[in-house]
């Protein structure tokens, strides 16, 4: 049994059913195997008890039926027997010895009546399925040399019709599966709602509060959940309180100190690397800021992707041309999906960014960097891709870990290692992917994978 309970856990896992669909294909599987066994032992206590029952009728009724024909005199015997088979549906026949012949049929039950039988009526009793082609339970009895049989209807001595245990089993078996079904939801509706509401929090949205009612551990799990999320939206809006003070008293002071450069003596070569020093740690504080904003709200339609990524793609191309570098981009149009413009944009200049300070070509020390986008599979693909001297596969991991960064960053690039975490953390919240590929012919393709959406007014997108 157990093993059973086990193949089937391993089929449903298989078939990706939810909670709900596996718990009530169990309850009905044990439901189904249950009656069953039910049903076999039911049948096999009637079975004894029943034989017993009617091998009693038919030698009560063989007794009866013999001793009105001894007593009653010849000449009212025929009207006697028609008055038995119309009132008492008792038909008593001639005997022959040229009759054919039918047995009972070979089953646990008529052997046990046949026997039951014989044990009141004698040895010599003659219990037959059919005579002559006729059916019924025929008996057989003797009146000093003249012999007769006692016929029955089949249905009066047989068990109950397989078509009414069958309307009993269907009707037992349909109560029990709506049983189990209402048990079913009354135990799945509340993981439902705490599923619902922890992939609200997951979204970084406010969840609905929990109903603190109904069982017992039911309602202090949903009591725990609340005052975790009340904690969480606590945390996070003290997180931002702090975190904007700590970035204004550390640019205030940086700015103060850019203005005391500019007014001192120092040479100009002095100047410019302590610019640049304080350049890095502004910087710095741009990226813990924007690591610690949270994502926004999953939007109910999708957004233009294209549109958005044609607008970032101007200004990060006057940006990357004032650098010295290159920015160019295939862009598809008509592509959806549902994430914030805002967290699109933090997510694909983060990787323009840091295809600029590591991407550098080998060849020429200057930056070429492609921004694409394509659908593909039922995905929208966006691409940024540079000729800088690539990553190893073994790093990647590592790289999308908070405060860390590649081996050229040793060689003074300035950054605090969050651009690739920012990313993937807000790719996360919306069901994207981001995939770190070398190029064969050098460099790096920072590979975006959104799941494909549809627009306000636009047809669902294959």
């Amino acid at each position: 049994m157990s093993l059973s309970l086990q193949h089937f856990g391993q089929l449903t896992s298989r078939l990706k059913l939810g909670l709900f669909s596996r718990s009530f294909l169990l309850l009905a599987a044990l439901m189904l195997v249950s009656l069953g066994a039910w049903l076999q032992v039911f049948f096999s206590m009637e079975e004894g008890p029943r034989a017993i029952q009617m091998a009693q009728r038919v030698a009560t009724s063989v007794s009866i039926t013999r001793s009105a024909l001894v007593y009653a005199p010849p000449s009212v015997r025929p009207a006697l027997m028609l008055d038995l088979a119309t009132k008492e549906s008792l038909r008593v026949q001639p005997r022959e010895y040229s009759d054919r012949l039918e047995p009972l049929p070979n089953s646990n039950y008529w052997n046990h009546v046949a026997a039951e039988i014989k044990k009141r009526q004698g040895t010599n009793t003659q219990i037959m399925w059919a005579v002559n082609g006729m059916p019924g339970i025929w008996v057989s009895f003797d009146i000093n040399k003249d012999h007769y049989w006692l016929v029955f209807d089949r249905e009066q001595l047989g068990l109950t019709a397989g078509i009414e245990w069958f309307s009993w089993g269907a009707t037992a078996l349909l109560l029990a599966l709506i049983g189990s079904a209402v048990s079913v939801r009354f135990v799945n509706r509340p993981l439902a709602q705490l599923a619902k509401v922890a992939q609200q929090v997951a979204r970084g949205e406010t969840p609905s509060p929990l109903p603190e009612k109904g069982p017992l551990e039911i309602r202090d799990m949903n009591i725990a959940f609340n005052r975790m999320a009340r904690d969480l939206r606590q945390t996070e809006a003290d997180r931002e309180i702090m975190l904007a003070g700590i970035s204004h008293d550390l640019r205030t002071p940086l700015a103060r100190m850019r203005l005391e450069i500019e007014m001192s003596t120092v040479s100009e070569e002095a100047r410019q690397a302590i610019d640049e020093d304080l350049a890095q740690i502004d910087h710095s504080i741009g990226q813990l800021m924007e690591y610690a904003r949270p994502a926004g709200a999953v939007p109910e339609q999708g957004i233009d992707v294209s549109a958005v990524l044609h607008d970032l793609y101007e200004r990060e191309r006057s940006h990357t041309e004032s650098l010295g570098g290159h920015l160019t981009s295939s862009i598809t149009g008509g592509l959806y999906a549902r994430i914030t413009a805002h967290d699109l944009k933090r997510v694909v200049s983060n990787l323009i960014e840091n295809a600029r300070r590591y991407g550098r070509s080998p060849s020429d020390d200057n930056v070429y960097i492609n921004l694409a986008a394509r659908p593909e599979s039922g995905l929208v693909v966006i691409e940024v891709t540079d000729q800088g001297t690539g990553i190893a596969e073994a790093d990647v991991e590592r790289l999308l870990r908070p405060f860390s960064r590649g081996e050229s960053a040793r060689t003074g690039v300035s950054g605090a290692g969050l651009g690739l975490a920012i990313v993937e953390r807000l790719l996360g919240q919306v069901g994207g992917q981001l995939k770190l590929l070398s190029r064969a012919s050098g460099g790096l393709v920072a590979h975006i994978e959104l799941p494909r959406s549809r627009g306000k007014g636009l047809p669902q997108e294959a």
